[in-house]
This record gives C-alpha cells, sequence and structure tokens, in this order.
C-alpha cells in the first residue's frame, strides 16, 4: 500500500510540475505576443520616412534599412511625430522681427556713360558725281570746324554746268532769271557763294572743287552709329585712318562723311528692372564724372525709355547735356545720383532674407521652431526690399535668416 501510495505522491507531483510548466509558458507567449516588436523599414539619411515593407527612400533613392520598434510606442509616439526634417525645419530660439506696412523712399545710384546726341548728325554727301583728288582729312573722329576744308572733287558734271554758267553770263547776262536759276544750280551741286563770285570774275571753270565742311563737328566717315551702346562700329583707335582715299570715285548722293556735333551730348544712364516706375521726366539728378568725383552736374531726366535692353534687361534714361562748357569726352562713364519717388507697401530688412539661386527665403517662426518659407520680393530701398507675397505683417520671421542655414543645397520650402 505505501508502494502505491508512494509511486501515486510521484506521479501527482510530476503532473503537477508539468502543468505548471504549461501554464507559465504559455503566458509568457502571449505577453511576448502583446509586446512583440513590430519591423518597419526607414532612411539612414532621412529617418522622417517610415515605411511597412522594403524599398527605396523617395529622397536620396538609399536602400530602406530594417528598424524594429514597439506597437503600442509606434502608435502614440512615432518618429515623424517627433522628429522635424532638418532640411526646412530649425529648432531653436533666435531673435525674430516683422515686416512693415509703411510708405519708403530712397536715393538710388546708376551707372551711366556720355554718348553722341542723334540728332546732331550731319551727312556730308556727295553732290555731284566724281573723283576725289585731294583729301584733307584723314582720321576717324578727327575734330573739323566749319567752313574747313574736307576734300577737293573733279567732276565733269559740276565742269558741264561751270561752262554753262559762264556762258550765260557771257552771252546773256540781261536775262537775270536764268542767271539766277544756273547759279542756284551751281549752290546745289556743292559749290559755294565764294567760288561761284570767283567763277563770275574769272570767267574760267575749275574741273577740281573744293568742299567745305557745313559745321563743327567729329568725322565719322560712313560708320552707323549704335545708339544703345553708345559708340560707333570700329572705334577701337581714335587714330584710324578712313576708308575713302585720294582717286576714289564717289556718286552722287553718297555720304562721305558723318558730323557728329558733340556741343550737345546725351548722359544715359541704366535703371534696373522694377526701378523705371519710380523715375519720372523732370525729376533733379546729381551726375559726378569719373574724372572728378567731387565735382557735380546737377540736371534734370529728360525722357524715361520704357523699352527694356535686349543684353541686360534694364531700362535707360536720358539727361541732355550741353557740352559746350563741360567738355565731356564721348565714352566717359558717369554716375548719377536721384531720390526716388515713396513706394507705400510691405517692406522686409534684408537681413531677415537669403538668396538661393532664383528663390528667396525667410524662416517664419512655429512653436519652438523656424519654418523655411519662400517668399516673392521686388524692389530694394536702402536696407528694406519690398514683399510682394508669401509673409504679411502678422509673420514672425527670424531676424538673421543667413545665421539659421549651413548650406544653401539643404533648404526646401512648402
Amino acid at each position: 500500500m505505501n508502494r502505491y501510495l508512494k509511486y501515486s505522491l510521484i506521479s501527482i507531483l510530476i503532473l503537477t510540475i508539468g502543468y505548471a510548466t504549461y501554464y507559465f509558458a504559455t503566458k509568457s507567449d502571449n505577453h511576448s505576443g502583446h509586446e512583440k516588436q513590430a519591423v518597419v523599414y526607414t532612411c539612414s539619411m532621412h529617418p522622417e520616412i517610415i515605411r511597412d515593407k522594403p524599398g527605396n527612400c523617395p529622397i536620396c533613392g538609399m536602400t530602406l534599412v530594417k528598424k524594429m520598434t514597439n506597437n503600442h510606442t509606434e502608435k502614440n509616439h512615432s518618429i515623424e511625430n517627433v522628429l522635424k526634417p532638418t532640411d526646412n525645419f530649425i529648432v531653436g530660439n533666435y531673435q525674430t522681427t516683422t515686416t512693415k506696412d509703411t510708405t519708403i523712399s530712397s536715393e538710388i545710384n546708376l551707372p551711366g556713360i556720355v554718348a553722341y546726341d542723334p540728332n546732331s548728325f550731319v551727312n556730308i554727301a556727295a553732290r555731284a558725281s566724281g573723283r576725289i583728288e585731294k583729301m584733307y582729312v584723314n582720321y576717324k573722329y578727327q575734330k573739323v570746324n566749319k567752313g574747313q576744308k574736307l576734300f577737293d572733287l573733279y567732276s565733269p558734271e559740276l565742269l558741264t554746268e561751270q561752262q554753262n554758267f559762264i556762258y550765260l553770263i557771257s552771252n546773256d547776262a540781261a536775262n537775270t532769271s536764268i542767271v539766277e536759276a544756273s547759279k542756284q544750280k551751281l549752290k546745289l551741286y556743292g559749290m559755294s557763294g565764294n567760288q561761284i563770285n570767283a567763277l563770275i570774275a574769272t570767267k574760267r571753270a575749275n574741273p577740281v572743287i573744293s568742299i567745305y565742311s557745313p559745321a563743327y563737328g567729329i568725322i565719322g566717315a560712313t560708320e552707323t552709329m549704335d545708339v544703345n551702346s553708345n559708340t560707333m562700329s570700329n572705334a577701337s583707335a581714335t587714330s584710324e585712318a578712313l576708308n575713302l582715299k585720294e582717286g576714289n570715285y564717289i556718286k552722287k548722293g553718297e555720304t562721305v562723311f558723318k558730323l557728329v556735333n558733340t556741343n550737345k551730348v546725351w548722359g544715359v544712364f541704366n535703371v534696373l528692372q522694377g526701378y523705371s516706375g519710380l523715375l519720372t521726366v523732370n525729376q533733379p539728378i546729381t551726375i559726378t564724372t569719373e574724372l572728378d568725383e567731387n565735382k557735380s552736374i546737377n540736371a534734370h531726366i529728360n525722357f524715361v525709355e520704357t523699352q527694356l535692353s535686349a543684353t541686360d534687361k534694364s531700362n535707360k534714361i536720358r539727361v541732355y547735356l550741353s557740352n559746350s562748357t563741360l567738355k565731356l569726352p564721348i565714352g566717359l562713364r558717369l554716375q548719377g545720383r536721384l531720390k526716388t519717388n515713396p513706394i507705400k507697401s510691405i517692406w522686409l530688412h534684408k537681413q531677415a532674407f537669403v538668396s538661393i539661386g532664383n528663390k528667396k527665403i525667410v524662416f517664419v517662426k512655429m512653436n519652438n521652431g523656424f519654418k523655411a518659407k519662400e517668399i516673392k520680393t521686388g524692389i530694394e530701398m536702402g536696407d528694406y526690399i519690398q514683399v510682394i507675397n508669401g509673409i504679411s505683417v502678422n509673420d514672425t520671421i527670424a531676424r538673421n535668416a543667413q545665421y539659421l542655414i549651413d548650406s544653401e543645397s539643404f533648404i526646401k520650402t512648402e
């Protein structure tokens, strides 16, 4: 009996131990099931990217790496909710500022140059066909005075007209209307009053006639003036020889010289795009030259061009200058200074934005940090820039935008 009791107790003990082992193992498995870590995939360079299956990062293309995270923790405290991306949000406490809705006027400087006045051009054209016997002007940009001899011309056509005039005054001098008409024809052929009087006195035709300058100016030969660039073609050397030589034939009506008077010149100034609306005709402007920056010229704007230059996308303004006393050489660099008309708008201090290529960025304060935001700007006035859109006077932004970034390439905006 004792032996059976002994075996019974041993069996009960074994069963009890087995049941206890099974019970605790099952409980442990259930607890592990609740605490089982979920598998997620994220990018090592961009931790805000979280996926539930393998793949590539949509930002940089790198392969996502496996990461174990607790389901309960992931649900309530995900990385995306805790970590802000470093490329468009900056955590910190920095000095702030706001935009100003006010009226601002400023003084702007405009680069310029002394240019020819195209209205002062005088074309010296051949009034009769012929051959140039002698040149008295040999170089481009050579100064000539009014009445100065330019060249001698042999013209069979003009010689015939002289002979006809001599015949009239010798045989029909009483017919004053015909004589006067013949004299007028000689003037149209380029003969001066003194030359005609000498012809009447000597009654001898001269096969060679001298051509004189009708005005004071600078010889530009037959080159064309580019008013926009304010230069003449092939103007690299002020002593460049003329293309026209002795012995050349010229035709009636052909332009032999272009004479430019420099007693009146233009001051042409470049205006950046958007600023031309601030300038008006008759607005005062102070001009200095590179020859003497301490001496200024007070003038007024005479013309504001509305067409943009094809080269630098800028407008131009003109100031007409009397050069008879100023003696400003063509091509001299100028500096114009004037006060703009006041503009009412929203203005931002230039230190509060940063330019990254074709974008301008500010950092708007949000909760415990700053978020990068793109703005559209207008013209600059002193230390301020005009804000077209992107932010308002109610936004608080970082005072020094450049301080908040390390590299332009890491900035992203909304």
